[in-house]
């Protein structure tokens, strides 16, 4: 396991470090980014074979709308699991099983930074054993996509990558160079959802609110059960409600803009999505593409697996979000739920609010609201190049439409409605 010395970044504006900026042609950026001007209709249609389906059948969700094209959906777990992993363990089995079969030369993922747990730094894995090492979760940017590069002059043309969205948004974006003039001649990719990042110092900064020994923190989830969940090297176990979290006490910036806007929750251009949201207390897979289903035949009879669930309904709580990020966003203060009512609120939200599948809905809904509503607000300009026409299907349903400002013609391969001159 080994990591390549790396130019710094440059200045990037709307920038969450992939890597791109490190490589040897930092001007790829202008076509490799998701947040500059992406064309996720036209690498749908390289990676996935077709673009997703976008129209919606009311009362029955299309989920491609929601989560892009895929075959179909397992709730999973890792039997028996994987010890350290931050759910069952299976992104790590996973990646240990395309080296040990030697269907790939090496894996390119994240590992805790020497200096700090939590703080991701980008690896080349050749070894199967190494692995262990990469297990759970990290927060804040790595130039992964940096390491492909140094890897091919290295002879190892077989690669996975496991990424989150922006990653590999880039490594699709530059997959067509890499095989052309690298010698690249495998790519599998296994995608992590993700949309709520920061950078590694802020989250220490919410660490420290939450938990009264923030150093002891060994585990920190969002569960689709509406709690986060921490661990300590203590072995204490200590579930907080969302609705009991500080995030008011967070400064305006904490997440970033390119995290706020960002389109891809559910890591649309992966061949696997290996997620929580619709798992209901596992895993959650989202097969893609004849590779991600080689992917699950990978693990076998270890793999427990059922179709996901779904249950409640979103538009009420999409319909909140957005009015109290209509109100933040635009300087007025937050209704705050009384203190007397959370507990309630937060015993009832796990029973009778959205779960599974509707639950995943719901958060890529609310992201797809949240893009919009903070483009137009503070990067107006960005609007037509940055929101790809099916995020305009998803907040349709809540009143918002493109204007003719807002919808930039090449791309726009999805018919939508614009309103105004």
């Amino acid at each position: 396991m080994w990591t390549p010395e790396l130019p710094a970044a440059p200045h990037r504006h709307l920038c969450t470090d992939c890597g791109v900026s490190r490589t040897a042609d930092p001007k790829r950026c202008a076509t490799a980014c998701q947040f500059i001007h992406p064309d996720y209709p036209g690498l749908e249609q390289r990676v996935q074979g077709r673009q997703r389906i976008v129209e919606e059948d009311t009362p029955h969700p299309n989920d491609e709308l929601f989560f892009g094209p895929h075959r179909r959906m397992l709730q999973a777990a890792l039997t028996p699991a994987s010890q350290g992993a931050q759910w069952t363990g299976i992104t790590t089995r996973l990646a240990e099983r395309l080296l040990e079969e030697g269907e790939v030369d090496a894996v390119i993922t994240m590992a805790a930074d020497p200096n700090d747990f939590w703080r991701p730094r980008p690896v080349i894995v050749t070894q199967a054993s190494e692995l262990a090492q990469c297990r759970g979760m990290r927060m804040g940017y790595a130039p992964l996509v940096a390491l492909v590069e140094p890897a091919l002059q290295q002879g190892l043309h077989r690669l996975a990558v496991i990424g989150i969205p922006c990653q590999v948004y880039a490594l699709r974006a530059l997959q067509p160079e890499w095989e052309r003039d690298h010698g690249l001649t495998k790519l599998v990719v296994i995608g992590i959802p993700c949309s709520d990042n920061t950078t590694t110092e802020r989250f220490h900064e919410f660490l420290a609110l939450v938990a009264p020994h923030p150093q002891d923190v060994t585990y920190l989830e969002f569960c689709a059960d509406y709690h986060v969940e921490i661990r300590t090297r203590q072995g204490q176990v200590r579930r907080i409600p969302f609705l009991s979290l500080p995030l008011s006490q967070l400064p305006s910036d904490f997440f970033p803009l390119t995290c706020r806007t960002c389109v891809d929750y559910t890591n649309s251009l992966s061949d696997l999505t290996v997620g929580y949201m619709g798992g209901r207390g596992e895993q959650w897979l989202i097969v893609r593409n004849d590779v991600g289903e080689h992917l699950v035949s990978l693990l076998g009879s270890s793999l427990r697996s059922t179709s996901p669930t779904s249950a409640g309904q979103r538009f009420g709580a999409v319909k909140g979000f957005i009015r109290n990020l209509e109100r933040s966003a635009g300087g007025l203060p937050l209704r705050r739920m009384p203190e007397w009512l959370r507990p309630l609120v937060s015993w009832l939200m796990p029973r009778v609010g959205p779960r599974g599948l509707e639950f995943a809905r719901t958060r890529v809904q609310m992201k797809a609201a949240e893009t919009v509503i903070h483009l137009r607000r503070e990067e107006a300009q960005r609007v037509k190049h940055m929101v790809p026409a099916h995020i305009w299907n998803l907040v349709q349903p809540h009143g918002f439409r493109p204007t003719a400002h807002e919808v930039n013609p090449p791309r726009s391969v999805i018919p939508i409605r614009a309103e105004g001159p």
